[in-house]
C-alpha cells in the first residue's frame, strides 16, 4: 500500500525560482517587481545625496563664526565655499547679507532655509506611495486569484479538482506575499529618509540662528564703541 501511494503521489518541489514566482503571480508580480526596483533606486539616490549634505556642523560653525567675530568675512565666505549642502548655503547667505537690519536678515535666512527643504524631500514621498499601494496591489491579486478559482468552479458545476483551482489560489497567495515584501521595506526606508530630512533641517535652523546672533551682535558692539557721544567724551 505504501509503495502504491509513493508511486501516485508526486514529490513537491520546495525550491521555486524567482522567475517561476513572477510567472505564477501574473502581471501584478511584474508590476510589484518594477516598483521594488524603483524603490531601491530612490533610496540609494537619497542616501548618496544626504551623505553629501552631511557635515560636522559644530566644527564648521566654530571655524566660520570665529572668522566672523574677527570680521574676516572674505575668509569666512571662502571657508563656506569649500563645503557643500544646505547648512553651508544658509550660513553663506547670512554672511553675504550681514549689512541688512536684523529683522530683514532673519527673514532672508528663513527663506533660504525653506528653499533648501524641497530638494531634501525630493522623491521621499515616492517611497511612501510605493509602500502604501504595494499591499493594495497584492490584495487586488488575491481577489483576482479567488475570482479565477470560483470561475473554474462555476464552469465545472462544482466538480473542479484541486489542480484546476490551484492556479487561482497560487496567484492569490503569491501576489499577497509579494505586496507585503515590497511594502514593509518601503515603509522602513521612507521613515528613515524622513528622519534624515528632519535632522538636516534642524542643523540648518541651528546654523542660521547662531550665525544671525553672531552677526547681529557685532554691529551693536561697534555702535557702542564708535558712537558720536562716546567719541566726544574721549575728545573732552
Amino acid at each position: 500500500m505504501h509503495l502504491f501511494l509513493a508511486q501516485i503521489i508526486t514529490p513537491v518541489d520546495t525550491h521555486v525560482s524567482p522567475f517561476r514566482l513572477i510567472q505564477g503571480g501574473g502581471w501584478l508580480m511584474v508590476l510589484l517587481f518594477t516598483l521594488s526596483i524603483v524603490a531601491v533606486g530612490v533610496f540609494w539616490e537619497r542616501m548618496v545625496y544626504y551623505k553629501r549634505c552631511r557635515m560636522n556642523v559644530h566644527e564648521f560653525l566654530a571655524g566660520v563664526l570665529a572668522l566672523v567675530r574677527r570680521q574676516s568675512y572674505a575668509e569666512a565666505i571662502a571657508r563656506c565655499e569649500e563645503g557643500h549642502g544646505p547648512v553651508v548655503g544658509v550660513v553663506r547667505t547670512a554672511i553675504y547679507k550681514r549689512h541688512l537690519p536684523p529683522g530683514e536678515l532673519r527673514e532672508i535666512v528663513r527663506e533660504i532655509a525653506q528653499l533648501e527643504v524641497p530638494p531634501l524631500e525630493a522623491n521621499v514621498s515616492l517611497l511612501g506611495t510605493i509602500g502604501y499601494i504595494a499591499p493594495l496591489l497584492g490584495l487586488f491579486g488575491t481577489v483576482s486569484g479567488m475570482i479565477e478559482a470560483f470561475i473554474k468552479i462555476n464552469r465545472t458545476s462544482g466538480t473542479a479538482s484541486v489542480g484546476d483551482l490551484s492556479q487561482g489560489i497560487y496567484m492569490a497567495l503569491i501576489t499577497t506575499a509579494a505586496g507585503l515584501v515590497v511594502a514593509i521595506p518601503c515603509y522602513l526606508a521612507h521613515n528613515f529618509l524622513v528622519a534624515q530630512v528632519h535632522s538636516i533641517t534642524a542643523d540648518m535652523e541651528r546654523a542660521g540662528i547662531e550665525t544671525i546672533h553672531t552677526l547681529t551682535d557685532l554691529p551693536r558692539k561697534e555702535t557702542i564703541a564708535f558712537s558720536p557721544a562716546v567719541a566726544e567724551k574721549k575728545k573732552a
